[in-house]
């Protein structure tokens, strides 16, 4: 079985990263949620007020919706990777 990571990472406004974080768990996480291949979400926090947010998909990763545009300080970046090896 294959399995696609699915990364998303945007940096947030200035001092506004805590609300992009709050905006990924009650707006894109939910978003998500019961869509088929969907099997682990894990969100992470970076210094310089960065949010990433990986998702892993048996099936064609959904994409994340877009940020409201006042809470990020730059396009989110986007990038998929298939696993090739697991131990």
């Amino acid at each position: 079985m294959t399995t696609t990571a699915a990364m998303w990472e945007a940096r947030a406004a200035d001092g506004r990263g805590a609300e992009l974080a709050e905006w990924v768990r009650e707006t894109a996480l939910p978003a998500l949620r019961g869509s088929a291949g969907l099997v682990r979400t894990e969100l992470f926090g970076a210094p310089g007020d960065r949010v990433l947010l990986v998702t892993w998909w048996t099936a064609e990763p959904v994409p994340v919706a877009e940020p409201p545009a006042g809470l990020v300080g730059r396009p989110v970046h986007r990038w998929s990777f298939v696993s090739q090896h697991v131990e």
